[in-house]
């Protein structure tokens, strides 16, 4: 069982060919009512988008997650720095070409500062890979993406720990106030009875009743006042609600459903209440239904 919550992070480093390069990689996600995958990749290595949202499918399988990678040169200056090694080799380079002009009497214009800055080896806005082997570069991608895949699925197992727990606590609330409402029932019909019985003794001064007629009638209330079945079907709902808590594999959806049916059995039990206590254990049950309902939409 996961949590459609989660987060990862990775830096990892490789070579490919003869060069080192850093991959940075960051996966998070939250809640979602399918699967939505939004990566963000290099230009270089948007031929590894598929293969990616193929892995991500198979270990995944509800949930808005975001992909972010960046891949760098291991050792480069940072992008939008001065590149110290380069600006040396490009003085050498301006030394030697201005002592050759100067041999041949050509006169050359000095270059200022921020020519310098201009030219992408010295600043670096941009890191060139088109060199690098894709084969290999795709090895590199997937070996760390694995890794990154693991951790993200571990918090996301580990959240969705804790969420049982507290659902599987929260089973035990309705438990409870399902128990506290069927143990008062007896109380609320002879409190009914002597409603009704109060109310027919107001008629039955001015109205001749057909005793017939009156005992469909208080059958018929009788009936409508019954809340067992509702009662019966929380029992029935908490235990498959446990049920689905011990299942491996996303189980959100089909608890998401459930706690539909535990929201029905509580509102009807609120509206056939007549009963002070009878309505507070109802509007406590969908108290505790509305939180439980609110965890559940973070399960996969």
């Amino acid at each position: 069982m996961q949590s459609m919550t989660g987060f990862a992070s990775r830096t990892s480093q490789a070579r490919v060919g003869d060069i080192p390069v850093e991959l940075e990689w960051e996966l998070r996600s939250v809640n979602g009512r399918g699967l939505d995958l939004r990566l963000r990749l290099p230009d270089t290595l948007g031929f590894m988008e598929p293969a990616l949202r193929a892995q991500l499918g198979e270990r995944i399988a509800r949930g808005n997650l975001s992909l972010a990678l960046k891949l760098r040169h291991a050792g480069a200056a940072p992008l939008g720095q001065v590149d110290r090694t380069a600006l040396e080799a490009a003085l050498d380079a301006l030394n030697i070409v201005a002592e050759q002009a100067q041999a041949q009497g050509v006169a050359l214009q000095p270059p200022s500062a921020l020519d310098l800055l201009g030219w992408r080896a010295i600043m670096p806005m941009t890191q060139d890979f088109a060199a690098l082997d894709r084969n290999a570069l795709s090895g590199a991608v997937l070996a760390g993406f694995a890794s990154l895949v693991d951790d993200f699925v571990a918090m996301r197992a580990r959240e969705g720990q804790s969420l049982a727990a507290l659902i599987g606590a929260q089973l035990d609330e309705v438990v409870r106030l399902t128990a506290a409402a069927r143990a008062i029932l007896p109380d609320r019909a002879e409190a009914m009875a002597e409603h009704l019985r109060k109310a027919l003794e107001h008629l039955r001064d001015p109205v001749q009743l057909d005793p017939a007629r009156l005992e469909q009638e208080v059958a018929l209330i009788a009936v409508k006042g019954d809340v067992t079945e509702e009662l019966d079907r929380l029992k029935a709902h908490c235990a498959a609600a446990r049920d689905l808590l011990g299942t491996d594999g996303p189980v959100g959806r089909k608890l998401d459903f459930l706690m539909q049916e535990f929201n029905r059995e509580a509102n009807t039990l609120c509206s056939k209440a007549q009963h002070i206590a009878l309505t507070r254990i109802g509007l406590d049950l969908k108290t505790v239904i509305d939180q439980m309902r609110e965890q559940v939409q973070n399960l996969e």
